[in-house]
Order: C-alpha cells, then sequence, then structure tokens
C-alpha cells in the first residue's frame, strides 16, 4: 500500500494483489456505484460474529480507503504468519470474530475529487454543472448526493435541514438526495445490513479525532462502555454531532433498524481532503484501535 494519492485503479491492484497472496481471504463486491465501479467487499475470519468496517462515503475522504486496506493486508500477515497485532494473536482473534471490510462506498467521488468530471464517465456534464466551480472538494457521488445524507434516519428532518442551509438540490456535498437510499451505493450497503446480522459496525471519514455512538435514545446502553474503549485505544475524543450532521448518517440508520451499536470515527486531523502523506502516521495512531474494535465486547442477550 503506497503513500500516495489512492485511486480507483490502485484500490483495484491491492485488491488483486491480496487475492493472490493469501487465498484464504473473501472477496466479492456488494454491488456497483452510480458509474459501474466495483464496491467491494472483503472478508477474513471463522468467527461466528460478524463485524463491519466501511471507508471512502465522501470524496475527499479516500484516506480511509488505504487505511482500511493497509489493516486489512496486516491481518492478512498476521494469518498466515500465526502472527499477532498490537499483542493480540490474530488467528485467535478470528476465530471468534469475522470482519467485512468494505473499502470504498463511494468510489466514483473519490475518482472526481482526485482528476476532475471526466471520471465521472457519463454524468461528467452534469458533475461540473453541479461542481460549483471546485470539483477537488467533491464529496459527493456522481449523482450530486451526499452518500452520508442518504440514509433513513431522521432523514425527513435532515431535509428540511438542508434547505434551510441552502443545500436544495445536487452538489458537492450535503444533499441527501430525494429519497433515502436512493443511490445504488446506499442501497447496496443497506441490502447488506439487512442481509447479513453484524454485531455492530463502524464508518471510517475524516477528519477532527472524533468518535460518534449516539442517535439519540435509540442508542444501545453498552454502545457508550465500547465508544471508550475505542477512544482510550487512539486518542480520539468521544464526541456527538450537532445539527446537519446529527442524522441521516449509515451510522444512525444503523443503530436505528437494528438496535445494535454504530460509529463513526473521523480520522486525523487537518483540512480535507488529508495528504496522502498522512497515513504512515494515521495508521500507527489507529492501529490499536482497528484491533480493539474487533474484539469489542458485547452482551450475550444481544447475540442472535
Amino acid at each position: 500500500m503506497e503513500d500516495t494519492e489512492y485511486t480507483y485503479q490502485k484500490l483495484c491492484e491491492d485488491v488483486l494483489t491480496l487475492q493472490k497472496r493469501f487465498p484464504f481471504l473473501q472477496v466479492d463486491s456488494i454491488g456497483s456505484s452510480l458509474c459501474g465501479r466495483t464496491l467491494y467487499r472483503l472478508g477474513i475470519g471463522s468467527g461466528r460474529d460478524a463485524v463491519l468496517f466501511a471507508g471512502a462515503f465522501h470524496g475527499m475522504e479516500r484516506i480511509t480507503s488505504a487505511l482500511l486496506m493497509r489493516f486489512f493486508c496486516a491481518l492478512a500477515e498476521a494469518v498466515q504468519t500465526n502472527g499477532a497485532l498490537q499483542g493480540v494473536p490474530v488467528r485467535q482473534l478470528l476465530a471468534k470474530r469475522h470482519l467485512c471490510l468494505l473499502p470504498s462506498i463511494n468510489p466514483d467521488g473519490a475518482e472526481i475529487s482526485i482528476f476532475g468530471a471526466y471520471r465521472a464517465g457519463e454524468y461528467a456534464a452534469f458533475v461540473r454543472e453541479h461542481a460549483n466551480g471546485n470539483l477537488s472538494c467533491w464529496q459527493a457521488n456522481a449523482r450530486g448526493v451526499d452518500l452520508n445524507h442518504n440514509f433513513g434516519a431522521g432523514w425527513t428532518i435532515l431535509r428540511k435541514l438542508e434547505i434551510q442551509e441552502g443545500y436544495c438540490a445536487p452538489g458537492p456535498t450535503r444533499f441527501g438526495g430525494y429519497a433515502p437510499e436512493s443511490e445504488p451505493e446506499t442501497f447496496s450497503l443497506t441490502q447488506l445490513c439487512r442481509k447479513e446480522p453484524f454485531l455492530y459496525v463502524l464508518a471510517f471519514h475524516t477528519q477532527g479525532e472524533e468518535i460518534y455512538y449516539r442517535y439519540g435514545d435509540q442508542t444501545p446502553p453498552y454502545a457508550r462502555k465500547m465508544a471508550k474503549i475505542l477512544s482510550e485505544t487512539s486518542g480520539y475524543a468521544i464526541s456527538e454531532p450537532e445539527g446537519i450532521a446529527s442524522m441521516g448518517g449509515f451510522k444512525d440508520w444503523f443503530i436505528q433498524t437494528f438496535q445494535r451499536p454504530g460509529f463513526t470515527i473521523e480520522a486525523g486531523l487537518g483540512k480535507n481532503p488529508l495528504p496522502p502523506s498522512d497515513l504512515p502516521a494515521l495508521y500507527q495512531r489507529l492501529e490499536p484501535m482497528l484491533v480493539a474494535a474487533l474484539e469489542l465486547p458485547i452482551p450475550v442477550s444481544s447475540v442472535s
């Protein structure tokens, strides 16, 4: 995993390399993006209890794809060599848990942000028209929908807040679409979660060095303890988003739909997009949390 801009091509190359090096991995997809790019799903571990890590919901936040792929590679190497990460024997850990990794929920948005509108294919003219003159700040998918505003948790209220703040139509950010789950990327993710009984999910974003775990009074009571473990192993603060950022997101939808914990990790510190040169230090800082996130304690009553 090179410390350079993490493009869709590099993601595809890394997935292929992992498949060849580690034939015990599970590699497939949950669907395709609006522009036809593969929404990869990687799996590791024989445990019955599955957890989900997902990255790159936003175009400028593609460093989270590189972060998650680096961690997944480290896990695979530890399985192959019977090694440990952060002092934890990985084979033993993955005998109890299964990690489902979605490295990039929004590959189209990442490509638009890196290269420009032409990477949107048939939607290129649409993207140019709605970019407000700055494609490098593109967060949405190729239809101008902010995917992390496109989930059906408080979506109607969120839509009103978006309009109040001027996000009335497709654009680079914060327009949640005309209906929840209207986009192939969000629909593919929610369908996966409806089929797979994940114990909990982590959604990776940038930036702020914060952890969000609440969704109002629907937050599972044991989620606070889990968030504290994530905080202690990363040094990140436990925070609560407000206003337009407090609903409509993936972790909000997961909590509301399944009454199970969901977490948003705001990785790194700076201005989006974080430079690729931040990746080594970012990974070093977060590897302890990523390992801990695989073995968070769950009350027996919550496991079906």
